[in-house]
């Protein structure tokens, strides 16, 4: 499968995992009208109690790339940096499995 896929760990800042889980859910939300984007899901950790997961899957790097540029993108972007201590990305190679559409 030709994908971009990510998967993110941001760790909140002390006491604002809650706000930025919002926000993040705001995201997913948004991503509904995104073109390319597939799958959005956001998680919280059972072990880290500042710990979001976010987990992405694209059409295409370009769609991702071309989502960032978005200004509704930019300005969520800008409202969760003040809550992000840190963020690990992993991006990923997706092989197949159950849950996305057939290509």
């Amino acid at each position: 499968m030709d994908k971009y896929v990510m998967h993110a760990k941001f760790t909140a800042a002390p006491g604002a995992r809650e706000t930025l889980a919002g926000l993040l859910l705001e995201a997913a939300a948004a991503m509904e009208t995104v073109p390319g984007n597939e799958l959005y899901l956001v998680h919280v950790s059972e072990t880290g109690p500042d710990d979001i997961w976010v987990y992405e899957v694209w059409s295409s790097e370009d769609a991702h790339a071309a989502s960032l540029q978005d200004e509704a993108t930019k300005a969520a972007i800008r409202q969760a940096m003040p809550l992000i201590a840190g963020v690990e990305p992993v991006r990923l190679n997706l092989l197949g499995g159950h849950g996305l559409p057939a290509e």
